[in-house]
């Protein structure tokens, strides 16, 4: 196949293209954003759960007390049945020494079921107080989320827009080359990846192999608008330099 030089020359600029649009499509699907945007969405996440648990703790604990001072309330109205008897003078001495007992016994129940409400409301306030980090950390997760969202959406718009630009300028550049070159570019390229590379040295710029010294005299001797290709890896061997302005 024949092509001009200047042909040639668009063909190397259409492959640095397409190693440029490459390069913003891994950026895009590799973002150090996207990464930092996945920390924060864990950070907020583990924050979230946190206050969950503190949460169902601090329901269990207010069912505890609940239960506790129904108890309490149960022992005192036992307690002023019991005064009441024995301050009525209608016991005889046999239900009285009872009632005394009973009442002992009944005033250290209390004592027994305040202490325990003492250390479950003692409780309640350590894991109220852990609440309260737990929200102000919310607050403090879900900012750092924010800004995490904001930047790996900018970063995406900013290499969307660099997609779009390079997209538009391969278009254009293709519109400029002979059609069976790039047909055969194009074939090349979804076989290996690359369709074309400059000749660099004795190396193939596609697969960056160095060209034996047989090979790279045959290609010295060709004409320049011969389109040749790379004996290792069958790319459009180009052999200019620059791309056209």
């Amino acid at each position: 196949m024949k092509a001009e030089v200047a042909q040639q020359r668009s063909l190397l600029a259409l492959a640095e293209l397409d190693a440029e649009i490459g390069r913003i499509e891994h950026r895009t699907k590799n973002l150090a954003q996207q990464q930092a945007l996945e920390e924060a969405r864990a950070g907020h996440r583990e924050a979230t759960d946190r206050l969950a648990a503190l949460q169902l703790a601090l329901a269990d604990i207010d069912a505890q007390i609940a239960k506790f001072e129904t108890e309490i309330d149960g022992v005192r109205q036992r307690e002023d049945r019991d005064r009441a008897l024995l301050e009525g003078g209608t016991v005889d001495a046999k239900a009285l020494t009872e009632l005394q007992h009973e009442l002992e016994t009944l005033q250290r129940r209390q004592s027994s079921l305040e202490d325990s409400l003492l250390e479950v409301m003692e409780r309640r306030e350590e894991l109220a107080a852990d609440q309260d980090k737990a929200l102000a950390s919310i607050d403090e997760r879900q900012n750092a989320l924010s800004d995490a969202e904001r930047a790996c959406d900018e970063a995406r718009a900013e290499l969307a827009q660099l997609h779009h630009q390079s997209v538009s300028r391969r278009a254009e550049l293709v519109a400029g080359i002979d059609e069976a070159l790039v047909t055969l570019y194009e074939r090349q390229r979804a076989r290996s990846g690359v369709g074309a590379g400059a000749l660099q040295g004795r190396r193939c710029g596609a697969c960056r192999i160095e060209i034996d010294k047989g090979e790279l005299a045959r290609i010295a001797a060709a004409a320049d608008d011969e389109v040749l290709r790379c004996p290792e890896c069958s790319a459009i061997l180009l052999r200019v330099k620059g791309s056209p302005a």
